[in-house]
Protein backbone atom coordinates (compact mmCIF):
# COMPACT_ATOMS: atom_id res chain seq x y z
CA UNK A 1 0.00 0.00 0.00
CA UNK A 2 2.49 2.12 -0.30
CA UNK A 3 3.79 4.71 2.77
CA UNK A 4 0.57 6.22 3.60
CA UNK A 5 -1.78 4.47 6.70
CA UNK A 6 -5.12 3.71 7.69
CA UNK A 7 -6.58 3.10 10.74
CA UNK A 8 -9.01 0.39 11.11
CA UNK A 9 -11.59 2.54 11.83
CA UNK A 10 -11.49 3.82 8.51
CA UNK A 11 -11.45 7.66 9.25
CA UNK A 12 -8.09 8.94 9.15
CA UNK A 13 -6.05 9.02 6.63
CA UNK A 14 -2.47 10.07 7.65
CA UNK A 15 -0.23 10.60 4.80
CA UNK A 16 3.64 10.31 4.79
CA UNK A 17 5.44 13.38 6.18
CA UNK A 18 9.06 13.52 5.31
CA UNK A 19 10.74 13.05 8.77
CA UNK A 20 12.89 16.33 10.26
CA UNK A 21 13.41 15.74 13.79
CA UNK A 22 15.83 12.77 14.98
CA UNK A 23 17.69 11.67 18.39
CA UNK A 24 19.25 14.92 19.89
CA UNK A 25 17.63 17.64 18.08
CA UNK A 26 16.53 20.67 20.31
CA UNK A 27 13.36 21.82 19.82
CA UNK A 28 11.39 24.97 21.17
CA UNK A 29 8.86 24.50 23.63
CA UNK A 30 5.59 26.16 22.08
CA UNK A 31 3.27 26.14 25.54
CA UNK A 32 2.85 27.44 28.60
CA UNK A 33 4.08 24.82 30.62
CA UNK A 34 7.19 25.86 31.91
CA UNK A 35 9.75 24.25 29.48
CA UNK A 36 11.74 26.67 27.01
CA UNK A 37 14.06 24.17 25.27
CA UNK A 38 13.41 20.41 25.40
CA UNK A 39 15.98 17.24 23.67
CA UNK A 40 14.63 14.96 22.10
CA UNK A 41 15.32 11.60 23.56
CA UNK A 42 13.59 8.47 21.41
CA UNK A 43 10.68 8.32 19.21
CA UNK A 44 7.69 6.80 20.96
CA UNK A 45 6.99 3.29 18.74
CA UNK A 46 9.75 3.99 16.43
CA UNK A 47 10.59 0.21 14.74
CA UNK A 48 13.50 0.01 12.46
CA UNK A 49 16.84 -1.36 11.87
CA UNK A 50 19.63 -1.84 14.68
CA UNK A 51 22.13 1.24 15.12
CA UNK A 52 19.38 3.21 12.98
CA UNK A 53 19.00 6.99 14.57
CA UNK A 54 15.44 7.07 15.20
CA UNK A 55 13.30 10.34 13.48
CA UNK A 56 9.74 12.07 13.87
CA UNK A 57 7.78 14.00 11.53
CA UNK A 58 4.62 16.56 12.68
CA UNK A 59 2.33 14.39 14.36
CA UNK A 60 4.31 11.94 16.43
CA UNK A 61 4.85 11.70 20.08
CA UNK A 62 8.18 11.71 21.58
CA UNK A 63 10.53 11.21 24.35
CA UNK A 64 11.64 14.58 25.22
CA UNK A 65 13.86 16.13 28.37
CA UNK A 66 13.23 19.33 29.20
CA UNK A 67 17.26 21.35 29.24
CA UNK A 68 15.72 24.79 29.48
CA UNK A 69 13.06 26.26 31.58
CA UNK A 70 11.53 26.90 35.07
CA UNK A 71 13.84 25.17 37.89
CA UNK A 72 10.70 22.74 38.67
CA UNK A 73 10.68 21.35 34.74
CA UNK A 74 14.55 21.50 34.23
CA UNK A 75 16.06 17.86 33.28
CA UNK A 76 12.50 15.98 33.39
CA UNK A 77 11.85 13.87 31.02
CA UNK A 78 8.55 13.52 29.62
CA UNK A 79 6.31 13.18 26.50
CA UNK A 80 6.04 15.97 23.71
CA UNK A 81 4.35 16.00 20.11
CA UNK A 82 5.98 17.70 17.32
CA UNK A 83 3.55 20.52 15.97
CA UNK A 84 6.22 22.21 13.94
CA UNK A 85 9.17 21.35 11.71
CA UNK A 86 12.54 23.18 9.28
CA UNK A 87 12.45 20.69 7.22
CA UNK A 88 10.11 20.54 4.00
CA UNK A 89 7.19 18.20 3.92
CA UNK A 90 4.88 17.35 0.79
CA UNK A 91 1.07 17.85 1.28
CA UNK A 92 -1.07 15.39 -0.66
CA UNK A 93 -2.19 18.46 -2.58
CA UNK A 94 0.74 18.91 -3.91
CA UNK A 95 1.81 22.08 -1.68
CA UNK A 96 5.27 22.58 0.28
CA UNK A 97 5.08 22.98 3.98
CA UNK A 98 7.84 24.21 6.04
CA UNK A 99 7.82 26.40 9.33
CA UNK A 100 10.90 28.61 10.85
CA UNK A 101 11.28 26.62 13.48
CA UNK A 102 11.10 23.18 15.02
CA UNK A 103 8.60 22.85 18.01
CA UNK A 104 6.81 20.24 20.69
CA UNK A 105 3.98 20.09 22.95
CA UNK A 106 4.54 19.03 26.49
CA UNK A 107 1.54 16.38 26.94
CA UNK A 108 0.80 13.24 28.96
CA UNK A 109 1.13 10.01 28.02
CA UNK A 110 -2.75 9.82 26.69
CA UNK A 111 -1.84 12.82 24.49
CA UNK A 112 -3.41 16.03 27.06
CA UNK A 113 -1.32 19.07 26.74
CA UNK A 114 -0.09 20.09 29.81
CA UNK A 115 -0.08 23.98 28.92
CA UNK A 116 -3.17 25.64 28.76
CA UNK A 117 -1.99 27.39 25.55
CA UNK A 118 0.00 27.05 22.51
CA UNK A 119 1.91 29.69 20.88
CA UNK A 120 2.28 30.16 17.56
CA UNK A 121 1.05 28.30 14.30
CA UNK A 122 0.29 24.32 14.53
CA UNK A 123 -0.04 22.29 11.94
CA UNK A 124 -2.82 20.34 10.51
CA UNK A 125 -1.63 17.10 10.30
CA UNK A 126 -0.71 17.73 14.30
CA UNK A 127 -4.24 18.71 14.91
CA UNK A 128 -6.60 16.13 12.65
CA UNK A 129 -4.20 13.16 15.02
CA UNK A 130 -4.47 15.12 18.28
CA UNK A 131 -7.82 16.86 19.08
CA UNK A 132 -7.06 17.98 22.41
CA UNK A 133 -4.20 20.10 20.63
CA UNK A 134 -6.56 21.82 18.41
CA UNK A 135 -8.28 22.60 21.14
CA UNK A 136 -5.93 24.57 22.79
CA UNK A 137 -4.32 26.15 19.53
CA UNK A 138 -4.26 29.82 18.65
CA UNK A 139 -3.90 28.88 15.01
CA UNK A 140 -3.74 25.93 12.57
CA UNK A 141 -2.23 25.60 9.21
Amino acid sequence: MGKSRIRRSGALFLPYITRGIQNETIVRCADNSGGKMLRVISVVGYKGRMNKIPKASIGQMVVVSVIKGTPEMRRQVLRAIIIRQKKAYRRPDGRWIRFTDNAAVIVNPNGDPKGSEIRGAVAKEAAERWPRLSAVASMVV
